[in-house]
């Protein structure tokens, strides 16, 4: 494989990480959940041994969950290409939360972030590069 191929696939797949936080900070779950391959499997940082797989079911866990104000900050990003094909990644993530504020103004920031990380599987589709895999875990506890 040549570099600029290397750099190019590590490039396409750092770039998955941060779009796919910016999304849930949008609650844009329809264009989160097209990030993923069809049978893609994801376990959140606070369920790390809850695996929900395939974009149906990736679908309700997103719409069901309360609705919320968040921030997304990913640090670290390190991609390891296996193949023209197959990709992994290491991030790690800050979630920041907070509630609307009854002014109409800047939200309240609950306590602290949460701090976690991802372990990352990309694979190349006809739809371009895609999480095949997502497994989040927590740093630290809550």
């Amino acid at each position: 494989m040549k570099p600029e191929d290397r750099c190019a696939i590590e490039w396409e797949c750092a770039r998955l990480i941060h779009h796919y936080a910016n999304l849930t900070d949008a609650h844009d779950w329809e264009a989160i959940v097209a990030l993923y391959t069809e049978d893609g499997l994801m376990t959140r940082p606070t369920a790390p041994d809850d695996p929900i797989v395939g974009r149906d079911a990736l679908m309700e866990a997103f719409t069901s969950r309360p609705p919320r104000i968040s921030q997304h900050v990913c640090a670290n990003v390190v991609v390891t290409v296996e193949s023209e094909s197959e990709a992994s990644a290491y991030s790690v993530i800050l979630l920041f939360t907070g509630k609307e504020a009854e002014d109409g103004g800047l939200p309240h920031k609950n306590d602290g972030p949460l701090v976690g990380y991802y372990k990352d599987r990309f694979k190349l589709t006809q739809e371009g590069w895609r999480f095949s895999e997502r497994r989040g875990a927590l740093t630290f506890r809550p």
